[in-house]
């Protein structure tokens, strides 16, 4: 009969508590990859949802530049500063653009006038807090996420502990 070498206690807890550690570190790596896909799921699905066109959210309105443009046709639009609206052109072909699309003016672009006569878009008065909003959604989603991480994480290694303290004392 072949003769085992005595097992040594400490060497059995070391090399247990070795292979705990890699459990949960394989399973930390799982969640943070499922984490990552949830997260980005829930943050694209509530865009889709949302309806936000982040091109025209980011984007900076779109207005005649005499330098560029072509004026195709004039509009009156009140202008703070002055007292009676002012001719501005309201449609326009850029002729950098090889679309030959046209471009109008949007209602909701105020103007002012300026102490040198020209006149500027007014953007005192707009602010847009979609995007703001936007941003802390995709943060706390982010957050949520490292939250439920960690729990699970945890939730895994005492899971792990507990199952190798009540083998160890029915086996003893």
């Amino acid at each position: 009969m072949a003769q085992h070498p005595p097992m040594d206690v400490e060497t059995t807890a070391a090399g247990d508590s070795e292979s705990r550690q890699a459990l949960v570190r394989r399973f930390a790596r799982v969640v943070s990859l499922a984490m990552m896909i949830l997260c980005n799921a829930i943050v694209l699905i509530g865009l889709w949802v949302s309806g936000i066109n982040l091109d025209e959210l980011a984007a900076t309105p779109d207005v005649f530049n005499s330098k560029q443009d072509i004026c195709l046709r004039l509009g009156w639009q009140p202008v703070t500063g002055a007292a009676d609206p002012v001719p501005l052109c309201s449609e326009w072909i850029h002729l950098s653009d090889p679309s030959g699309k046209t471009h109008q003016l949007q209602r909701e672009t105020k103007f002012r006038q300026g102490s040198d006569g020209q006149y500027y878009i007014d953007r005192a008065g707009h602010a847009d807090y979609r995007l703001l909003i936007l941003v802390l959604v995709v943060v706390a989603v982010i957050a949520l996420g490292l939250v439920a991480k960690w729990y699970l994480v945890g939730w895994y290694r005492l899971r792990l502990e507990s199952a190798t303290s009540h083998g160890a004392s029915l086996v003893h």
